[in-house]
């Protein structure tokens, strides 16, 4: 059902099989709306049934569908079966027109609440169905209340609504070049369409690239009976979780508007408040939403998303779905259900998404700090951002493109920002309350938000802000922090989360169930302790290169590498070797008694070397200034001797070993003598040595007896990086001189598919991935269909030749969830990423061992 007919479909028969209070419709399924993306049109004989379905509802209403006497009125909802911020708003009071606006007031008693109506459904058919600009529609609002003299839209009478549709339609057939239809059944075909034409939109695409749906789910049409919010003060709507979507405190976490639309509350056009409050002014429906939403939550087992309405003092539900939540209260939901015994701890488990717990582990706030505090408004999704102050989703995108962090600053969000918002740190919002798209989205993406800001004003047309009266210009630095709702001048000083309690149960059951082993990718001691504090069961890649890289040893590096003769090779060798040893006892100690493989060296030599132009155009500056350039001109030459068409396929890994078996030799002194001296000071190092780039098993085999010899009995495990379609290929030739396989994965990507990953994300990848190409970023998320085939094969022939043959992954992919869930299945025996990736890595293992992904 899900599947057919998405969130919000799904959600409104099961709440009316439960007897709740449902207002009457159907649904059309995702099925029309994928024959709608291949035909361009809608299915033959749709709107028959569509006829059919309503005549139901006209039924059951005792209303007639454009009945100029009594109308029927309903609302047209797109539903996805993953809940997608990027789709299309809901049209509400379609059916309207000049004749049943009047029916509607004479069967209601009601002229402005008719009028009311009547203007909405113009403003959202104009601006929803066919695309007008939302903000002129709000700029003639303001212009009507500033004629009247009007405080807020409910101030308006009926005349100033019947007048103000009629310059909505104005703007519509301006800006349209058409008229909003007359007729009903084209008002609803228009409409259809439009769900339809969103789900291709730009902003549901972005969407779905950056969470991994895929393009062919579709969307449901939800078309239903409208009840109104709008009848006056005992009309009312509301959002609502079962729980703190922020925190995951337990008790109901709303909002509602009195005499308002459900649109007006999510959309973030008024401030609304807080749902204790309706307990004073709509007692009997306040407790029974209570009593519902209890229900429903037991019913489903999980947090719930509600929207409701109140008519006349009648409840109505309008919603129900797994509430979007942000990683702590995932965490805290989780743990407090499994403990109330509505779910199990395997279910605890796989109710939180891996990456969300990312979030948990980055800075916050100093809470010591002194900050410059310009402005509060409401806590929307915590966390805290700096960045520079941007005022639309498109500069946003481009900014933070060009590497900038930058703040989305808007009046309030609509699906037209979501871009924008994947792009930008944060969000600040002017309008909006806990439950506005803005609050809402940004809990889903992880980001910090801080909405209903009113000391906020936005002048667009100059560029600036405006917070309590003080003038910001676009470009400047704020910070917002979405757990106190402050917005700060400038950048406000951090300090590093603690891990809740929360966090640590929900990872304790994670590791009970899980059969995969989790490593982490650590070159430094820090790197070592932090991946170990977050629950890393060794190391599985410690680059060697990465110790090189800067300062003195970056100098000495270059000095040998540029070196002509032994005695300067050695001189250099002799140099490092005590720096390598005091690196490898730092990182053995920080993980006793867990594995931790170095892998020896591996980069194209050039990395270590300056350019050959800045060399030449120093040899020239010396030459014109009348000095020796004897010795610069010597290392030109050698640099130049050492420059490779293709350097990542050049000397480099096992090639370097070979050919300059000194330095590995070396690496190898280091690393037994730094193990043997932490084993004396009474620890437990288990160190393993891995030789990258072995395309050959007679590299591995040359190699492997030099180390030994090197060892002289030292039983350290030696193994490969398999990262060459080749050693896949041969795996069974290569395993029966390794004790282990560690694939690296990112740069077999590269190999098996052609692609160098620096230029392929700079010049293509981007375009592959938004032009339907791709529908994943292969260096993100492994290539089953073709690395994976890959990988299989070398597990295979690598097992059949070697069956203690130990198996890891070392590549980014190694943090993946849906790469993690591969490796469980072929076998691997661990994976390892980057430290702050650790504890995701746990829970996406534990989740593919329990057989499912996050729900």
């Amino acid at each position: 059902m899900l599947a057919l007919c998405g969130g919000k479909g799904a959600g409104l028969i099961r709440m009316r099989s439960l007897g709740l209070p449902v207002p009457e419709g159907f649904v059309i399924t995702t099925e029309a709306c994928a024959r709608y993306i291949e035909d361009g049109t809608l299915p033959e004989g749709l709107m028959d049934e569509v006829r059919e379905n309503l005549a139901g509802v006209e039924r059951a209403t005792g209303r007639g569908f454009g009945d100029a006497e009594n109308p029927l009125l309903v609302s047209v909802r797109s539903g996805a079966a993953v809940s997608m911020p990027g789709m299309m708003d809901t049209v509400l009071n379609l059916g309207l027109n000049d004749a049943t606006v009047r029916g509607l007031a004479q069967s209601t008693g009601d002229e402005r609440f008719a009028r009311d109506s009547h203007r909405r459904f113009v403003q959202a058919f104009g601006e929803i169905v066919l695309g007008v600009p939302g903000s002129l529609f709000e700029d003639a609002i303001e212009e009507m209340k500033g004629e009247r003299g009007a405080q807020a839209d409910t101030d308006l009478a009926a005349e100033d609504l019947d007048e103000l549709a009629r310059r909505f339609r104005a703007i519509v057939a301006r800006e349209a070049g058409a008229e909003v239809p007359d007729d009903p059944y084209e008002q609803l075909r228009l409409a259809i369409s439009a769900v339809f034409d969103s789900w291709l939109g730009e902003r549901a695409v972005a969407y779905r690239r950056e969470y991994g749906i895929p393009d062919d789910l579709g969307t449901a049409v939800t078309v239903q009976r409208m009840v109104f919010g709008n009848m006056g003060e005992t009309s009312a709507t509301g959002v609502a979780f079962t729980r703190n979507p922020a925190t995951g405190e337990q008790g109901i976490f709303g909002e509602f508007l009195l005499n308002a639309q459900g649109e007006d509350v999510v959309a973030g056009i008024r401030t609304p408040r807080p749902l204790r409050e309706m307990e004073s002014v709509l007692p009997d429906a306040y407790r029974q939403f209570l009593q519902t939403a209890e229900r429903l939550e037991r019913e489903y087992g999980d947090m719930q998303d509600m929207e409701f309405t109140v008519e006349r003092d009648r409840l109505y539900m309008l919603q129900t779905r797994r509430g979007k939540r942000t990683g702590a209260a995932a965490l805290r939901i989780a743990r407090d259900m499994a403990g109330e015994g509505l779910i199990s701890e395997a279910e605890a488990v796989l109710r939180v998404e891996p990456a969300s717990l990312d979030a948990l582990l980055h800075p916050r706030i100093d809470p010591e700090a002194d900050l410059d505090v310009l402005a509060r408004g409401l806590p929307a999704s915590p966390g805290a951002a700096t960045g520079r102050i941007v005022l639309t989703a498109q500069e946003a995108k481009s900014r933070a493109a060009d590497g900038e962090a930058v703040l989305l600053v808007r009046r309030e969000t609509n699906p037209d920002d979501v871009e924008g918002m994947i792009s930008a740190r944060g969000v600040l919002t002017a309008l909006g309350g806990m439950t506005s798209h803005a609050a809402v989205v940004a809990r889903g993406m992880g980001k910090p938000a801080v909405t209903g800001c009113g000391a906020l004003k936005i002048d667009p047309t100059r560029g600036m802000i405006y917070l309590g009266g003080e003038p910001f210009e676009a470009g400047e630095l704020l910070t917002i922090d979405g757990a106190s709702g402050e917005v700060i001048r400038g950048e406000a000083p951090l300090v590093a989360p603690e891990p809740s309690e929360d966090f640590e149960t929900v990872l304790r059951w994670a590791d009970e169930a899980r059969t995969l082993r989790v490593r982490a990718n650590a070159d430094t001691p820090e790197d070592a302790r932090r991946a170990r504090e977050l629950g890393a069961e060794g190391i599985g890649l410690c680059r060697t290169e990465h110790m090189f890289m800067e300062g003195e040893r970056l100098r000495i590096m270059r000095e040998m590498i540029l070196s002509e003769g032994e005695e300067a090779l050695e001189e250099a060798l002799v140099l490092l070797e005590p720096m390598q040893r005091e690196d490898f006892e730092g990182i053995f100690r920080a993980m006793d008694g867990l594995p931790v493989t170095v892998r020896l060296l591996d980069p194209p030599l050039h990395e270590f070397l300056p350019h050959s132009k800045d060399l030449a155009k120093k040899v020239s500056d010396l030459e014109a200034r009348g000095e020796s350039a004897e010795e610069e001109r010597r290392r030109l030459r050698i640099v130049e001797g050492l420059e490779e068409a293709n350097p990542m396929l050049g000397l480099r890994g096992v090639r370097l070993g070979l050919l300059k078996p000194e330095v590995y030799l070396m690496q190898v002194r280091a690393i037994a003598s730094a193990a043997r001296a932490v084993r004396e000071e009474g620890g437990d190092p288990r160190v393993e040595i891995m030789i990258p780039l072995v395309a050959f098993a007679s590299e591995l085999r040359t190699m492997r007896a030099r180390i030994e010899a090197e060892l002289a009995g030292e039983d350290i495990p030696l193994g490969t990086m398999i990262e060459l379609p080749r050693a896949c290929a041969v795996a069974d030739k290569i395993a029966s001189t390794a004790d282990f396989f560690s694939f690296g994965t990112n740069d077999l990507t590269q190999m098996v598919c052609g692609i160098s990953r620096d230029d392929a994300e700079e010049k293509f990848l981007a375009d592959y991935l938004s032009g339907g190409t791709l529908s994943f970023n292969p260096f993100q998320t492994l290539d089953r269909d073709g690395v994976g085939e890959f990988v299989r094969l070398a597990i295979r022939k690598g097992k059949e030749a070697n069956p203690a043959l130990k198996l890891g992954v070392c590549g980014e992919h190694g943090g993946d969830p849906k790469s993690i869930a591969f490796f469980h299945e072929v076998g691997l025996d661990y994976v390892s990423c980057s430290p702050f990736r650790v504890p995701g890595a746990r829970l996406a293992a534990a989740q593919a061992a329990l057989g499912g992904a996050p729900v």
